[in-house]
């Protein structure tokens, strides 16, 4: 797997003031198998269309759970017609409907069970989709107001694997990606469930496991 080399604290002084398009460019410059995730969650929209601008073939992971409501697949399936994505898929090995027999269904997050359904909906195949694609840089969505853990983070870390991760929305706020929705007329989707995370400010263990 190729690498990216560099020194994350004076990359992040670098692009600490830079615009998102810019840290976009920047990180492009410096990669050869790049890739943006997605989940289609709220706002996806614009870390897709801001990437794809730049580079409109980008691979676009999408890791599917099997748990998602019947809005958040039709919002999939538009923008990525729409935004003519490079959609790379993968699923859990087990399907959902033999996994709630066996597991009595979603696992509350007091449950024994939950980290192993963590484990198999969203770790494992994001695991097994980076060991295939061997991307050298992730983008990603994330922002320093979502969770109390995100705000040790920066523009740009890197995974546990050696993969560099890109967040070219970090410094954003919701009213800036409202603001550029309306700018480009793009869709959102609110109608989104999560399966591993009881709240938004709880992470589901990608950031803090990969």
């Amino acid at each position: 797997m190729s690498r990216v080399n560099l020194d994350l604290q004076t990359a992040n002084q670098e692009l600490e003031l830079r615009s998102a398009d810019e840290i976009v460019r920047w990180a492009l410059e410096r990669s050869e198998r790049p890739l943006v995730t997605t989940n289609f969650r709220p706002y996806e929209a614009v870390i897709l269309h801001l990437v794809t601008q730049v580079r409109p073939d980008i691979q676009v992971l999408w890791v599917d759970s099997g748990y998602n409501t019947s809005a958040t697949y039709r919002f999939a399936e538009s923008l990525i017609e729409r935004l003519k994505l490079n959609v790379v898929t993968y699923i859990p090995q087990m399907s959902s409907a033999r996994r709630n027999v066996l597991m009595g269904g979603i696992p509350d997050i007091d449950d024994p069970l939950h980290e192993e359904f963590t484990r198999q909906v969203k770790l494992e195949p994001f695991q097994r989709a980076l060991a295939e694609l061997k991307p050298d840089l992730w983008f990603n969505a994330i922002r320093k107001d979502q969770t109390a853990f995100r705000q040790s983070l920066d523009v740009v870390t890197q995974s546990r694997d050696g993969v560099i991760k890109v967040a070219p929305l970090f410094y954003w706020s919701e009213a800036d990606l409202d603001a550029y929705l309306e700018r480009f007329a793009l869709p959102n989707e609110f109608d989104y469930f999560d399966p591993t995370k009881a709240l938004e400010t709880r992470e589901c263990g990608l950031h803090t496991q990969l």
